[in-house]
C-alpha cells in the first residue's frame, strides 16, 4: 500500500497479506488510526500483520527462524484481522484449543503460543506499542527418553541408504555434527592433513563457532567424497537437460529416502537428529567425560549434555558399594496352616 498522511508523511509498506479485499480493510484501518493520531493525539495501535512483518525483519538470524515462519503461517488466518491490543488471554485459549483440536502434540502448541507471546512481549518491552502483553500458561509437555541406535542397528541402517545418505551418516555418527552442519558442509571448512573441521559461528546453534576433530572413521568418509563437488563435501547424481550426470548438493537428509531406509531396516520412531543422540550417547558409554563431550557437541548450556549421564553411571559403583556388606542374609521360612 502507498498512501499520504494528513501530517504529509508518505506511507509505503507491506500488507502483509495476499488477499485483496484484507490488504484494503488493513489500509483503510490504518488510515483512520493515523488520522486520529494527527488530529485528537491518540496512541497508535498497531496490528498483528505489522508486528508480524517487524518481528521477521528483526529475527532472520535465529537459527530457529524457518520453524518461527511455520507457526506465523499457521496463525495469519487466525490473527490477522486483529490489533495488538485484542490478542489477549481469551483469544490465546482460543488459540491453544484450535491448535489441540488438529491433534499435534502439546509442544507443537507451545511452540505455536511461544512465537505469538515473543511478537506480543518484544511490542511491549521494545517497540513500545502495547501497555501490557498477556500470558498464558503452557501446557505439560511429557520428557522424552532419549532415543539412539545400538552398534549393529546403525549398521542396519547405513546397510539401507543410499550411497550419498549412508556416509552422511556415518560422517553423522563420528562427528556429531547436526543435519544442517552436515549438509551444508564445504571442503574450505575441512582440512584433512590436520583431521579437523570447524563450523562457522553463522551456522553453529549457539552462534559459536565448532572445532570438530575426525576421527579415522570421519577421515575415510571424507576421502571417498574428495573430487566429487567443487564445494560441496556430500553430493548425489542427477541427469541435466542434456543427460549427462552432475554432482549436486544435498540439501536435506532426513527425507524420504531416509524414512524407507528406517522401515526396511526395522527401525521405528528414529530422527536425523537422533543421530547426534546415538553420538553422544556412544561417547559416554565409552568413557567420555561430561564436560569433554559439551565442547565436542558445541553446547552451550551443560543442562543438555547432563541428559546423557544416565547412560554410564559406572563411576558411582564405587559409592554404591560402600553400604553393600552392611546387611545380612536371613533365611525365611514359611509355613501354611490349615
Amino acid at each position: 500500500m502507498r498512501f499520504t498522511t494528513p501530517d504529509g508523511k508518505e506511507i509505503r509498506r507491506s500488507t502483509g497479506t495476499e488477499d485483496k479485499k484484507d490488504a484494503e480493510e488493513y489500509e483503510a484501518q490504518l488510515k483512520q488510526n493515523l488520522w486520529r493520531q494527527e488530529r485528537m493525539g491518540e496512541k497508535p495501535r498497531r496490528t498483528w500483520p505489522e508486528a508480524v512483518v517487524r518481528w521477521i525483519e528483526e529475527t532472520s538470524h535465529k537459527a530457529s527462524h524457518d520453524d518461527d515462519l511455520c507457526h506465523l503461517r499457521w496463525l495469519d488466518p487466525h490473527l490477522k484481522g486483529f490489533m495488538l491490543d485484542q490478542i489477549d488471554r481469551d483469544r490465546l485459549r482460543t488459540l491453544r484449543a484450535t491448535r489441540q483440536a488438529e491433534g499435534v502434540s502439546n509442544a507443537t502448541v507451545n511452540r505455536t503460543l511461544s512465537v505469538v507471546h515473543a511478537i506480543l512481549r518484544r511490542a511491549e518491552r521494545v517497540w513500545e506499542w502495547l501497555d501490557r502483553a498477556p500470558t498464558i500458561p503452557l501446557l505439560p509437555e511429557p520428557k522424552q527418553r532419549i532415543r539412539w541406535l545400538t552398534r549393529e542397528e546403525a549398521d542396519r541402517l547405513i546397510g539401507e541408504l543410499p550411497e550419498h545418505l549412508a556416509d552422511m551418516a556415518r560422517f553423522s555418527l563420528a562427528t556429531g555434527l547436526r543435519e544442517a552442519n552436515v549438509t551444508g558442509l564445504e571442503w574450505s571448512q575441512v582440512d584433512l592433513e590436520r583431521r579437523v573441521a570447524w563450523i562457522h559461528p553463522d551456522q553453529a546453534k549457539a552462534k559459536k563457532a565448532i572445532g570438530v576433530p575426525l576421527n579415522t572413521d570421519a577421515v575415510l568418509v571424507l576421502r571417498r567424497w574428495e573430487g566429487r563437488h567443487d564445494e560441496r563435501v556430500f553430493a548425489y547424481q542427477r541427469r541435466d537437460a542434456n543427460g549427462a550426470l552432475v554432482w549436486l548438493p544435498v540439501s536435506k537428509a532426513g527425507g524420504r529416502a531416509w524414512r524407507k531406509a528406517l522401515q526396511r531396516a526395522g527401525i521405528k520412531e528414529f530422527r536425523w537428529h537422533d543421530l547426534r543422540h546415538t553420538w553422544a550417547s556412544w561417547h559416554v558409554q565409552s568413557g567420555t567425560p561430561l564436560h569433554v563431550l559439551q565442547e565436542l557437541g558445541g553446547w552451550s548450556d551443560f543442562a543438555m549434555v547432563k541428559k546423557y549421564a544416565h547412560l554410564a553411571p559406572e563411576h558411582l559403583a564405587e559409592h554404591a558399594a560402600r553400604i553393600e556388606s552392611g546387611i545380612r542374609s536371613v533365611p525365611h521360612i514359611f509355613r501354611h496352616t490349615a
